[in-house]
């Protein structure tokens, strides 16, 4: 079951994923389904992959491969990272499943789907709009302090500063660290979308094809609040009893998830010439 799950984070998104092995996410083992919960964090679905390849054209050669090649590289970072910090210690979920419910009917059936689609839908939506009004709202909060070299503080300037580092690890020079930073910060604090437009719009010469190569790899996961949001609403849809768990399990899989596309990017830096 983990590995099904696992395996389908790199071609759809971090709610289709589950939806794949729904029945034995009630059985699955709190390390499990934190693998689970990672990889969602640090793949992006396949939807997407063409929109952001559209988005990068412009300054990456051949950004559709890079893209498809970071959503694949990541799954293996995502589980030995999951597993670093949660390692299991349960019986893993395998063999014969016994469904409970059964249709009576094809409409029976219809109409039981349509109904856990709708509130599927409803609370991804709630949860969404709820964590991404919260990041403004501590967003709006930080602008009351003074501003720093003439910018106002918010959280993804915050980050900005602390992933400085982080990149520089990755293999992007001191001089780019910090332009590089504030991407991973927009990029953990709102999403890979914004992130990736900011890249696009970046003055020439501000990051090296080096640094935007190990950027574009490193930026490639939905590990952010809002995407936290989405996946509270529809695994806690899907699976009820475990709720609190995801919920407690939630910013640990952003963490292990932004660590697993930074190591992703890490491996880059050491390849790329």
């Amino acid at each position: 079951a983990e590995g099904l799950g696992v395996s389908a984070n790199i071609f759809v998104g971090m709610i289709e994923s589950p939806l794949f092995i729904r029945p034995y996410l009630k059985d699955m083992t709190r390390s499990e389904l934190f693998t689970l919960m990672t990889c969602g964090m640090a793949t992006i679905a396949g939807t997407v992959m063409v929109l952001y390849a559209s988005i990068l054209s412009s300054v990456i050669p051949d950004v559709m491969g890079h893209i498809l090649t970071a959503s694949i590289i990541s799954v293996p970072a995502a589980v030995t990272v999951s597993k670093i910090m949660i390692p299991e210690t349960g019986k893993l979920t395998s063999g014969e499943l016994t469904f409970p419910e059964e249709s009576a009917s094809s409409m029976d059936a219809i109409t039981k789907g349509t109904i856990q689609g709708i509130q599927l839908l409803i609370n991804i939506i709630a949860m969404l709009i709820v964590l991404v009004a919260l990041v403004y709202l501590v967003n709006l909060l930080l602008g009351l302090l003074p501003q720093i070299s003439g910018e106002k503080v918010t959280l993804q300037l915050i980050l900005g500063y602390a992933m400085s580092p982080a990149v520089w690890l990755m293999g992007i020079p001191w001089d780019e660290a910090l332009t590089a930073g504030s991407l991973m910060g927009t990029k953990t604090i709102l999403n890979e979308f914004i992130a990736y437009i900011d890249m696009s719009r970046l003055a020439e010469g501000a990051l090296s094809p080096k640094s935007l190569l190990i950027m574009t790899y490193a930026m490639c996961g939905f590990a952010n609040p809002g995407s936290l949001g989405i996946m509270i609403g529809g695994m806690g849809t899907m699976v009820p009893q475990r709720r609190n768990e995801i919920v407690s399990l939630g910013f640990r899989s952003i963490v292990a998830g932004t660590l697993a596309t930074c190591m992703t990017g890490a491996i880059v830096g050491i390849l790329a010439v």
